[in-house]
Parts: C-alpha cells; sequence; structure tokens
C-alpha cells in the first residue's frame, strides 16, 4: 500500500502562503503583562548602540509563558521578541557575554519547546515570523513588505529578511502543484504531470528573480560588518569570545547551536525532495568512481548539513519534510514513462535547470556580500557597529564549523542537476561545474533521448564566481566566520 500525500493544513502549511502563516504575525504581544519585552525590543537598536540592553533586562522581572494562551501567533510573536533581546544581550557589548540571564533564557526555552525550535534565532524567526505588509489589502510582494524587529533599525537588514519572506511567499504555490504532480504519478495522468513540471518551473524561476534583487537595499559592507554578526550562534566561536558556548539561566552546561542559514528554509528544501535532489557531506558527493553501497549512500545522505538543518526548522514544517520524502516519485514516473511522453523529460529536466540557476544566484549573492567583504576587511579595518561586540583578531582558527563555504554551495549547485532524466538534460546540467573535481554521477536508470546528438549543447550563462576561488585560508561568513578549507564536513549559518 503506498505511503497517502500528505496535505498541507495537517502541517501549518498552506497552499496561498506555503510555510509562512496564513494571518499576518502579530506586532504586538497581546496581553500587556508582557509589555517590558515589548518596550526593550522596539527600542533594540538604540540600546545596542547605547549598550543599556544588558542593564535593562538585568532588572526585569521574569516572566511565564501561561498568558500567551492557546493561539500560535502569540507564541511566534514571543520567539521573535526573545531570540531578538537574547542575540543583542549575547553580542552587544564590549565583549561577548556567555551567559543569559533567566529574564530571557527561562521564557525563550519554554517558548521555543513549544514551537518545537532551538532557543537561538533561526530562519523562522527573523522571516517566517517577522514582516506585516504595509498596505494590508494588497498581496505579500516584496515592494509591499515590512518587517517588524532588526539589531540595527537600517532598511538593510530589513531588506535581508524580507527578500527570504518574499521567496517563501512567492514559492508558496509551487507545494499544492508538487502535491498534485505526485497524485497525478499515481493516476498515471502524464499530460498532468507535464503540466504540473511547467508550473512548478515557473514557479522556481520566479523566487530566482526575487533573490536577484537582494544588492538592491542590502549594502554587502553593511551587512557583513554590522548585521551579521548579531545572527550568528554559539557553536564553534572561540575566535568570537565563546569558546564554551552560551550558559543559560542556572543551567551548569554551555549549550553550544548554530545560527541563523537560508538553508533552514522548508521550501527550498521541499523542492529538493520533490525533485528528487540527494545533497551530500562536501567532498563526499557520489561519483562514477565512488564505490559504495546503496545503503551506504542513503546513511551518508542523512548525515549532511542541509538534514541537519531541519532541526531549526518549526515542528510541523520539519515533519512534512519527512512526511514529502516518503512519497516523492516524480522522478521515477518521468524516467518511466519518458519514452512514451518525451515531455515528462524535458519538463522535469527544466525543472531541474531552474533551480540549479537559483543556486548560482545564491552563489553570486554570497561571493558579493560574505567572500569579498571578508578579503577587504584584511585589506582595511572593518567598520564595526557601536556597541557590537569585537572577535579576537588572532588566532587564524576554522571559524564557524570549519566550514568550506564556497565548495559546499558549488558542491550543492552541481548535485541538482544530477538527477536528470535525459542524457541532454544531463549535458546541460552538468556544463559550468567550474574547477572542482567531481566527476558526474550517471544514472543508469535516467531516459535517452534517442536525438540527443541532433540537438545543440547549451551552457548555463551565469556570472563567473571564479574571483572566490575554493582554496585559500581566508575566514568569511555571513554570522560567525567561514573558512574557504576543502577539508571541511558541515556548515555552519546563512
Amino acid at each position: 500500500m503506498r505511503h497517502p500525500i500528505p496535505r498541507l493544513e495537517d502541517y501549518d502549511v498552506s497552499a496561498k502562503t506555503g510555510f509562512l502563516p496564513e494571518q499576518a504575525p502579530l506586532e504586538r504581544l497581546s496581553d500587556p503583562y508582557f509589555k517590558v519585552w515589548e518596550d526593550l525590543v522596539v527600542g533594540l537598536p538604540s540600546l545596542i548602540m547605547t549598550r543599556k540592553l544588558r542593564p535593562l533586562v538585568d532588572q526585569m522581572p521574569i516572566l511565564g509563558t501561561d498568558k500567551l494562551g492557546d493561539d500560535i501567533r502569540q507564541w511566534q510573536r514571543a520567539c521573535v521578541v526573545l531570540g531578538f533581546l537574547s542575540h543583542g544581550y549575547v553580542w552587544a557589548g564590549e565583549n561577548p557575554s556567555d551567559h543569559l540571564p533567566r529574564q530571557l533564557s527561562d521564557p525563550w526555552v519554554a517558548v521555543c519547546d513549544k514551537l518545537e525550535l532551538p532557543a537561538i534565532v533561526s530562519y523562522a524567526g527573523v522571516c517566517l515570523w517577522n514582516f506585516k505588509p504595509i498596505i494590508s489589502s494588497a498581496d505579500w510582494e516584496l515592494d509591499n513588505l515590512a518587517t517588524l524587529n532588526t539589531f540595527t533599525g537600517c532598511l538593510d537588514e530589513s531588506w535581508f529578511y524580507l527578500v527570504s519572506t518574499a521567496i517563501e511567499r512567492q514559492g508558496a504555490p509551487a507545494l499544492a502543484t508538487g502535491l498534485e504532480a505526485i497524485q497525478a504519478c499515481r493516476d498515471n495522468d502524464s499530460e498532468k504531470v507535464v503540466s504540473c513540471l511547467q508550473t512548478l518551473a515557473e514557479a522556481i524561476d520566479a523566487i530566482t528573480n526575487s533573490l536577484g534583487r537582494m544588492h538592491e537595499m542590502c549594502d554587502p559592507h553593511i551587512f557583513y560588518f554590522r548585521i551579521r554578526p548579531f545572527l550568528a550562534g554559539w557553536k564553534n566561536m572561540a575566535d568570537a569570545g565563546l569558546p564554551h558556548g552560551v550558559r543559560y539561566g542556572d543551567e551548569k552546561e554551555y549549550r553550544q547551536i548554530s545560527g541563523g542559514s537560508n538553508a533552514q528554509s522548508s521550501l527550498i528544501q521541499a523542492l529538493d525532495i520533490l525533485l528528487d535532489v540527494e545533497h551530500h557531506p562536501t567532498g563526499e558527493r557520489p561519483t562514477d568512481q565512488t564505490k559504495k553501497d546503496e545503503e551506504g549512500l542513503r546513511a551518508k545522505k542523512n548525515h549532511n548539513f542541509i538534514h541537519e538543518m531541519r532541526k531549526y526548522m518549526p515542528g510541523p514544517h520539519r515533519r512534512f519534510l519527512e512526511e514529502l520524502d516518503k512519497v516523492a516519485e516524480i522522478r521515477d514516473y518521468v524516467v518511466r514513462e519518458s519514452k512514451n511522453t518525451p515531455a515528462l523529460a524535458l519538463s522535469y529536466d527544466a525543472c531541474l535547470a531552474v533551480l540549479r540557476a537559483f543556486r548560482d544566484k545564491h552563489i553570486q549573492i554570497v561571493s558579493r556580500f560574505i567572500v569579498l567583504q571578508a578579503r577587504q576587511s584584511q585589506k582595511s579595518s572593518a567598520t564595526k557597529r557601536d556597541g557590537l561586540a569585537s572577535q579576537n583578531s588572532g588566532g587564524g582558527g576554522r571559524g564557524t564549523g570549519g566550514t568550506a563555504l564556497i565548495p559546499f554551495l558549488k558542491q550543492a549547485r552541481d548535485e541538482t542537476g544530477d538527477p536528470a532524466a535525459s542524457s541532454w538534460g544531463r549535458r546541460l546540467l552538468s556544463s559550468h561545474t567550474g574547477s572542482n573535481n567531481y566527476s558526474r554521477r550517471k544514472r543508469k536508470d535516467s531516459f535517452d533521448h534517442s536525438d540527443d546528438n541532433k540537438k545543440p549543447k547549451m551552457t548555463l550563462n551565469v556570472e563567473a564566481d571564479s574571483d572566490t576561488s575554493d582554496s585559500g585560508s581566508s575566514q568569511v561568513g555571513l554570522s560567525g566566520k567561514w573558512d574557504i578549507y576543502h577539508d571541511a564536513k558541515d556548515i555552519a549559518h546563512w
């Protein structure tokens, strides 16, 4: 018996808004009991700049969470407020604080437990539940969104979050379309599958265009030096002044938790699952020469950074991905039926092509906003926002997670083309692989068009990323620090 196709509404997912809530997030907690939290977070940029946040938090009463009631939006708002206050407390000051007082830690942990999240600022807290429409009656498009809270008060920070928020909204229809495609596969309705795949490709192309707008109102220099540090977690942050992590309240042990990451977006992971895109630890991507049995490959698949980031997603969203993974059968159907319906392979490979283009665009943004900024910081003194804890200049450590940032992103991009259903699609998607040493994985079950050799070979025309060489030891990162090392097996933030 086939596993049932999951229903979006069973996992707090909307056909209209995707992983965003259908109702706009609360702008304030409704009970006056929480006024002290709201008063602090509304003035957070000024409190950070003047270094008054910590003493004010230390004077706060310890509030419980009972008055949040049964409305999940109240809990989501509390998560946003306490996350901003807690990261501000840790990172704002001459030195980072390795202790979070009970005034923040007690309610924050309780709220995050309710939402099935670790107590850290994550993608959900800054992108899914931290926005409002400027005109309430208009669509939630990028030009009609504003943030509720920021660390810095600058437009650049708001724009950075809102681009992701807009992508979530814009990509939402792809979820229902993907489920329709799975049902059509089960019904052996190849015409419907083709239609769904074409719609899916258009949706992915649209979010790529939105991602490309990042530069419009977010300056790379401001982002790297003023915004990024507040997004850091406290895992592998010894060089930033937190060698053990952060101790919460009266706990004896320190907690080490990764910070926010765009890999915590359930939408992008859902697209990967729908299209049978598998990701592996950096440097361990299967090749033609890799001699591993099927079970070994499956075990490796479940121990990579992208899967690790599911722990930082709201519980219902995480479970949706788990259920979706059990019914992802689009590629199998495409391969099986493409001889009778060639448009299946063409439409499926088009989806992979636009998803790969999305990852190409992401590499370009990371190169500009992170790698280049990190290299510039080595040549001149960094512009640091007043009130922000400084990291140690010495060390030369490997940074957050010892992460090979650009190799990781390039491998994720190249893996996107691996499931191509036609030999022509594989040629298209294996072009522009840069200087990596990976051999393209051949799928023996792929459908080969008989006239592939007659088709012109096409290449993806993207901006060259050769400026960001995979070699070197520069420490770079969106939150905390990254390394441009080859031998790292995981990755950390944003």
